[in-house]
């Protein structure tokens, strides 16, 4: 195949999208980039991220106007992964701003790299994964 594939973003549904933004820019550090309301679509999205969507992948999260009882998250998703340098500290900043820690921080089974689980305010999974600075 000749042609060249980017990979621009992800995209989650929200049942609250202020509690969402807040969730991931204030406690997971990155920076809300961009918002759109669509009156007539009846939603609104927020586009956040560690750097701007020309060199970086992004996360698109949708609200749904009146959709405030969440949606069912499913079998087939998994998980969004973050690199930390230090998965304890990050795990207790986390928990004491009231983030559900879903597996402590400890190896990868039947393997030595360490990681952690931690939920948004909809349940969905983020896996944190320690990488030491270099």
């Amino acid at each position: 195949m000749a042609e060249k594939f980017t990979y621009l973003h992800t995209m989650l549904r929200v049942k609250n999208l202020e509690s969402s933004v807040n969730f991931y820019t204030g406690l997971l550090g990155m920076k809300e980039l961009r918002r759109t309301e669509v009156a007539e679509g009846k939603y609104s999205l927020a586009f956040i991220g560690y750097g701007g969507e020309e060199s970086h992948t992004v996360l698109e999260l949708t609200y749904n106007w009146g959709k405030d009882d969440g949606y069912e998250l499913g079998t087939a998703f998994g998980h969004l992964a973050l690199g930390v340098p230090d998965i304890h500290a990050s795990c207790d900043a986390l928990r004491k701003s009231g983030v559900k820690i879903t597996r402590e921080p400890g190896p990868v089974k039947f393997g030595t790299t360490v990681i952690a689980f931690i939920e948004d305010p909809d349940g969905y999974k983020i896996e944190l994964i320690e990488r030491k600075a270099s």
